[in-house]
């Protein structure tokens, strides 16, 4: 009876296996089929939901690696002067739709809700996609509608606040156990005002920390606090495609810094090698600087300076392309006071991230600085706790930081489901 038994759930076992194998056959099948009318699109766009597009875009197929790809997406942002984003995405046609290009754009207000913008550009998303999928075998399941929810005359809207936008913020964090207590909160006020030619911005901000530590000695406490405050105003205002010029003025304290008060002019101009149009796909900037400082310090510095005032230059230097193989941006700059050539200070930040091979992509963030102009370091130095809370600078001729990362993906071509279960 019990070898019965077993022949029987070991048949209906195998029965319901070859069943369902078959009808999953069938359905890879069909789904092969489809698959092949689909346009193959390879998405490089950071700032994307990609699984809301993948829900709402399902006439085309989400390739994982480039090569494989007849249509490249690259979707770059930048902000607007409202305080907004705007979107740009271009379609790169590859092997068959080869020479063949889109440019579309997309802009967003300060108050659009995520739901709002990831419809927008995804809106967007499609209309760019008709001109390719249309010369595939899928173009005769497509159809076009059009609704028009707006039937007024174009009429210029008249702005009360002539382009200009005002943000408030304010961040409060606090974390705490038995023998550590930590406040920190910052806050600030940005008025700004961008035209096509001009940009003016105003703004203040309040940086507060405080942290309290007992020692084994509950009799022991040691505080730690810092602060700084800057009010700064900026004009930039635009000469041609390629020219900018402008200046930047400010009052500012910072406790770390040993800055009881501090003042400087800074009249800028700065060239851009490509013009500004195409500062989303790539930028080749050099900025120059003159800066007056009139700076007044907490405590007397190692060269005995409780006043100053002084006159410093700044070059610096910026690269940013964005392009199939990845992004790359870079910055190299210098500066030093100019009644002693020997106070200087040199800063170069890169940002890469590179496509090597197919599946391999690698992700480089780092800076490093030579530091010979700390001419605010307090001549009594630091007591070990004001070293080891990070209350005052301390003096140093480098610092640095960077992190690498390396990706590899390998598998499917490719990832047009999503399985949104248990969060992912």
């Amino acid at each position: 009876m019990k070898y019965l038994t077993f022949i029987f759930f070991l048949s209906l076992f195998l029965f319901l296996t070859s069943y369902l194998f078959a009808q999953n056959n069938k359905t890879t099948i069909q789904n092969d089929s489809l698959c092949n009318k689909k346009l193959n699109v390879y998405f490089n766009c950071p700032y994307c939901d990609m699984n809301f597009v993948k829900n709402e875009i399902t006439f085309i197929n989400y390739v994982r690696d480039q090569k494989d790809a007849q249509l490249y997406v690259l979707v770059s942002q930048m902000n607007t002067g409202s305080g907004g984003g705007e979107y740009t995405i271009y379609f790169i046609g590859q092997k068959e739709f080869a020479g063949k290009s889109d440019t579309l754009k997309f802009n967003t207000y300060p108050d659009d809700t995520e739901e709002v913008i990831r419809k927008g550009y995804t809106n967007i998303l499609k209309m760019g996609f008709m001109r390719f999928v249309s010369q595939t075998p899928l173009a005769q399941d497509i159809s076009i509608t059009y609704t028009n929810q707006d039937t007024s005359n174009n009429i210029t809207a008249i702005d009360p606040w002539n382009n200009w936008v005002v943000d408030l913020y304010s961040y409060f964090y606090i974390k705490g156990e038995e023998s550590m207590k930590y406040f920190y909160n910052y806050s600030s006020i940005d008025a700004y005002r961008v035209t096509e030619k001009e940009r003016f911005n105003i703004s203040a901000y309040s940086d507060f920390t405080q942290s309290k530590f007992k020692l084994y000695d509950p009799d022991t406490t040691i505080i730690s606090r810092s602060n700084s405050k800057k009010i700064s105003a900026l004009y930039v205002g635009s000469i041609n495609d390629h020219w900018s010029v402008g200046g930047e003025t400010g009052v500012f304290s910072n406790s770390y810094n040993n800055i009881y008060y501090a003042a400087n002019i800074q009249p800028t101009i700065e060239y851009n090698f490509f013009k500004y149009s195409e500062s989303t796909r790539r930028q080749l900037r050099f900025k120059y600087l003159i800066s007056f400082d009139y700076n007044s310090y907490i405590d007397t510095t190692i060269y005995n300076e409780k006043k100053q005032m002084l006159y410093s230059h700044y070059l610096g230097i910026a690269y940013k392309v964005i392009e199939k193989w990845g992004s790359v941006s870079a910055t190299l700059s210098g500066s030093n006071y100019l009644h002693d050539m020997s106070k200087y200070r040199c800063s170069f930040y890169t940002n890469l991230s590179i496509r090597l091979f197919k599946g391999l992509s690698v992700t480089v963030n780092g800076q490093i600085n030579s530091i010979h102009d700390q001419l605010y370091l307090p001549k009594q130095g630091a007591t070990p706790e004001e070293i080891l809370t990070q209350q005052k600078q301390l003096a140093t001729q480098y610092s640095f930081y960077t992190n690498i990362g390396l990706t590899y993906t390998f598998g499917s071509m490719y990832n047009n489901v999503v399985n949104p279960r248990f969060g992912y």
